[in-house]
């Protein structure tokens, strides 16, 4: 196109040099779902509240901020005023309750989820041992299609040594647990859109023979851990910065990736967002970050910049204007979903275009 080689070296300058500035992020910044895409979060949220009604206020407003369909909560403490935050969030509703205190805890939003029900699996006393936390299953429509959620908490901490011979060991523990929801879902679930989440405590990019996570790995043709790459790459992106480590997944079943590049996943790194970092996060609000996925519904929707229904220059000249200008809908032109819009988004777009 005429347009791109005769402007594109001028773009890539005035883009690099806008790279180079650093922009101050305030909390209202904070985004990430949108209405073309099932939008879904993990977050050990250690015990809410864990500064009491100060959290509840932090935690209502990232909740509105993030815009997620469904939130998966590991660690809630305190269910009357989990209920209490609902009632300021009039979007969304919640679901806790289980036979024996467990932490599992849904928020999910009333006019995009449809349930059709929420469980509990492995609850007999058998498996007590893989699993202090009965994994807690949602069964929901979304856009006319059938998902299923499993979220989780598995048993921390261990030495980082993989003892098949005791079943005490905690590693071994992670690992059965790991093997029978692989189990559960081959068995009950092996054509339906299924989601493993949760605080699994351990990390999937861990060197064998002590990766507790071996045997779904290995069935890469039904299974994919949505953040290894995030597991593998730089310590800043992970979940749980104290150790540092990133013990907090979503695992997609094959119905969901089948080779296509329409999900996103990042860690939502919230204590960027406050005045006092890291600090201010962690004594008000958690010691884990969320870690959420992006299944795009229409992932072409997100090139459509201007929404007129047409992928072409006009979007490609707005996108370049938001970028200059730093005003907008973030929402409206993170392709990427890495919570910038910046120069990787105008070569997405372009990209895009160009292969039309």
């Amino acid at each position: 196109m005429l347009f791109y080689q005769n402007n594109f070296k001028t773009i890539i300058v005035s883009i690099s040099l806008l790279a180079t500035t650093l922009f101050a992020q305030d909390l209202e910044d904070l985004s990430f779902g949108d209405d073309n895409s099932l939008d879904i979060a993990t977050w050990n949220i250690e015990w809410f509240p864990k500064n009491d009604q100060v959290t509840v206020n932090y935690v209502t407003d990232i909740i509105n901020l993030l815009d997620l369909d469904i939130l998966a909560i590991q660690e809630l403490d305190d269910t009357t005023m989990f209920f209490q935050m609902l009632d300021d969030l009039p979007a969304y509703t919640g679901y806790y309750q289980s036979s024996w205190f467990a932490g599992l805890a849904y928020i999910y939003k009333t006019e995009t989820v449809g349930i059709n029900n929420i469980y509990e699996i492995y609850t007999t006393s058998p498996y007590w041992n893989a699993f202090p936390r009965s994994p807690m299953v949602m069964d929901f429509n979304f856009m006319s299609e059938n998902y299923f959620i499993i979220n989780n908490h598995f048993k921390c901490c261990g030495d980082g040594i993989l003892d098949y011979d005791d079943i005490y060991d905690e590693e071994n523990r992670r690992y059965t647990a790991i093997n029978l929801l692989k189990e559960h879902i081959d068995n009950y679930l092996p054509n339906n859109n299924v989601i493993i989440l949760g605080d699994l405590n351990d990390n999937i990019a861990e060197e064998l023979p002590n990766n507790v996570f071996l045997e779904v790995l290995n069935d890469s043709m039904h299974y994919r851990f949505s953040d290894l790459e995030i597991a593998q790459g730089n310590s800043s992106e992970w979940s749980f910065p104290n150790w540092p480590s990133h013990l907090d997944h979503i695992l997609i079943t094959n119905e969901m990736f089948n080779g296509l590049n329409n999900f996103g996943v990042q860690t939502i790194k919230i204590d960027e967002y406050l005045d006092g970092g890291w600090n201010e996060y962690d004594q008000n609000i958690s010691d884990h970050r969320p870690v959420a996925i992006k299944y795009s519904i229409n992932s072409s929707a997100y090139y459509d910049i201007n929404n007129d229904g047409i992928i072409n220059d006009a979007d490609f000249i707005i996108l370049i204007s938001f970028i200059m200008s730093d005003s907008g809908l973030m929402n409206s032109a993170d392709i990427n979903f890495d919570s910038v819009v910046d120069i990787f988004d105008l070569l997405l777009l372009s990209d895009f275009i160009q292969n039309m």
